[in-house]
């Protein structure tokens, strides 16, 4: 086994940027974060190859200034698996692409059954990866060997997979596909935050009661700012459920909060004067919050649209197969050719009339991409516009 050397200061940062600037062709960049142990999405391992370099990899948190770095292969082609989960930690350090190539979404597009990192690369290059350490601990100080090598290997391949995957897509004819959607990746907004987010508490669909809610609001606020603070994964202090498992206790001191045996956590304890005082703070609250979210602008889940609105029903039944089976034609999966979301969306408030443009239209304002327009519009409008004759031979014989 290689041994690996950290980077860990700017110094380090220009040299490395030197050599990268000697090496040919696409940059391979991978992250490691620490998922489910610290509060935050940093990275605190970047690694970077490039042919004619080498591997070099990067300790984010000593170094601080990746402008040498950023300078040298901003401007050229990166290849990352699942771009999406590593653009916002690269982007919170200063690095950034201009375009890029993602191998897993093209892996995707190419109708690859498995398409984890380990998975494309064996299907493409017939190596397998030992995906040991994927779940560790990043911000580990120091990392071990073993961790360092599974990181270097992230990247080492993943020209080759690349290689691989651009000549598959040119042979199935979706070069273009991907190039849309890779550009479409880079150029996606951040999602807005949630407007409750202390809702997605696992297992509050057991509490009953605006006041029950107020405590359940409270503790999950008091668990985000503390674990924030700490940088500690919020689970990590104490689980969903034994939050849950406080408010449906309605313990009436502090000491019978900490006689609730499910209220469990390496905090649960030591930071009791917190969650006592979280639970007398969501009983004092007079802004109850509603027993259910309001929801936004999310749509009925589609097994009470025959109900509340019968015609989307028939549209999204319409369309739904036809779409499945372009995207069965082109070899991929569904939601990689259109998002069920969209058609959901489409089908509920379609515009008017109805005609492969103007669903085209909607889908683009929707989001879509050229491509996915191209592909669907037409067979959507068809359906749709058959539904509507459907229902109306199916009326006119009724009466």
């Amino acid at each position: 086994m290689a041994d690996y050397v950290v980077i860990d200061e700017v110094d380090g940062v220009l040299e490395a940027a030197l050599l990268l600037a000697e090496g040919t062709g696409p940059v391979a960049v991978d992250v490691e974060r620490a998922s489910g142990f610290r509060y935050s999405q940093r990275a605190y391992l970047v690694q970077v190859f490039r042919r004619g370099a080498g591997v070099f990899l990067f300790d984010p948190p000593p170094i601080g200034d990746f402008t040498a770095l950023q300078e040298v292969i901003g401007g050229e082609e990166w290849v990352l698996h699942a771009a999406s989960q590593d653009l916002p930690s690269l982007r919170e350090i200063g690095l950034e692409p201009e375009r890029m190539f993602d191998t897993e979404l093209a892996a995707r597009l190419l109708g690859h059954e498995r398409v984890g990192l380990g998975a494309v690369v064996e299907d493409t290059l017939g190596i397998t990866l030992a995906k040991a350490h994927s779940a560790s601990d990043w911000s580990t100080r120091p990392l071990p060997q073993a961790w360092l090598e599974y990181a270097a290997l992230d990247v080492e391949y993943l020209i080759d997979v690349y290689d691989k995957l651009v000549a598959e897509l040119a042979d199935q004819g979706k070069t273009e596909f991907a190039a849309e959607e890779f550009r479409a990746v880079l150029e996606r907004e951040p999602k807005p935050p949630r407007d409750e987010p202390w809702r997605r508490l696992s297992g509050l669909h057991t509490v009953r009661g605006r006041k029950a809610l107020a405590v359940a609001r409270e503790l999950w606020t008091a668990r985000e700012d503390y674990a924030r603070e700490q940088d500690v994964s919020p689970g990590r202090l104490v689980p969903d459920r034994a939050l849950v498992a406080a408010v449906l206790a309605d313990p009436t001191s502090k000491s019978g909060l900490a006689a609730v045996k499910e209220f469990t956590g390496r905090a649960s304890r030591s930071q009791l004067d917190r969650w006592w005082a979280a639970i007398e703070a969501g009983r004092a609250e007079t802004q109850l919050p509603l027993e259910r979210a309001t929801g936004g602008d999310t749509l009925p889940p589609p097994r009470a649209w025959v109900d509340r609105n019968p015609e989307a029903d028939a549209r999204l039944k319409a369309a739904r197969p036809v779409v499945e089976q372009r995207a069965e034609e082109l070899g991929m999966p569904t939601e990689n050719l259109l998002t069920p979301e969209l058609l959901r969306r489409l089908a509920w408030s379609p515009p008017e009339p109805v005609t492969a443009v103007s669903v085209g239209e909607t889908l683009e304002s929707l989001g879509a991409r050229s491509w996915q327009i191209a592909q669907t519009a037409q067979l959507i409008a068809d359906a749709f516009v058959g539904s509507v004759q459907e229902a109306t031979i199916v009326s006119e014989s009724a009466s």
